[in-house]
């Protein structure tokens, strides 16, 4: 079945979760980003489940944050962390879009990015270890999901800065309509568990992740004309981290 073989395709690139190896065709690539949140979803659970396992067991808040950091980035392989890096690069060269896009393209990685990858650690880490009730901890679960979500939207709906790579790929091949529709539903549905699952930690956490996508497209439209595979990570990336920022506050404001 496509959508089966879809599914395998987005888990086998978006995720080091072990999934059948099969050769590619332009069929199974219609629906890829369909599931492409469902990564997400899979991070979510884990973060919650790992967070119930440490009030179970009374362990320390630096165990607690330093793995919850460290899960989403083993279940992806790093996949939108590399992304973030050649971004940081990219925006922090300060040349023209042609070179920026070039920038983009080298696999090496820079000081820049090393420098803000180490900020956006701590920064992390830092609100993570203040997420320190259930609610809040699932709606940042939950958060997971949303920035996948809006993350496959842009691909179907923002213009690519270059036609190539696998953003290219994966836009050209889509089947635009079934995976806007696809995508919009999970949003709203998304959407509808974060503010059942807190009212307030879900409207802080949605609206810091719609204001990371607003200020995602407008600086792409910007410095490079578009978006591509790297600030699409760029993007999932940063907006884990807006996510994780607005349940810490809604924690120690006591808004959970």
């Amino acid at each position: 079945m496509p959508v089966f073989r879809s599914l395998m395709i987005s888990f086998s690139i978006y995720s080091k979760i072990p999934v059948p190896q099969r050769k590619w065709e332009d069929r199974d690539m219609k629906y890829v980003l369909c599931f492409f949140p469902w990564v997400g979803a899979v991070i979510g659970v884990l973060t919650v489940l790992w967070g119930t396992f440490c009030r179970s067991l009374g362990l320390g808040t630096v165990l607690y944050a330093a793995v919850g950091t460290a899960i989403p980035i083993l279940v992806s392989g790093g996949f939108h962390v590399d992304g973030f890096m050649d971004t940081m690069d990219a925006f922090h060269s300060y040349q023209s879009r042609e070179k920026k896009l070039e920038i983009l393209k080298d696999s090496h990685i820079g000081a820049f990015s090393v420098i803000q990858l180490v900020i956006y650690t701590l920064l992390y880490f830092g609100a993570y270890s203040e997420i320190d009730q259930p609610r809040a901890l699932a709606v940042a679960g939950a958060g997971f999901f949303l920035s996948r979500t809006l993350s496959g939207i842009g691909v179907v709906t923002f213009p690519n800065a270059k036609n190539e790579g696998l953003l290219y790929l994966f836009s050209s091949k889509a089947h635009e309509k079934a995976v806007k529709v696809s995508l919009y539903l999970q949003l709203l549905l998304c959407l509808a568990a974060m503010l059942w699952l807190s009212l307030w930690t879900g409207i802080a956490v949605a609206a810091g992740a719609l204001l990371t996508f607003f200020c995602w497209r407008r600086r792409c439209f910007r410095e490079l004309g578009g978006i591509t595979g790297d600030t699409c990570g760029y993007f999932v990336t940063v907006c884990e981290g807006v996510n994780a920022a607005a349940a810490a506050i809604c924690c120690i404001a006591g808004l959970v």
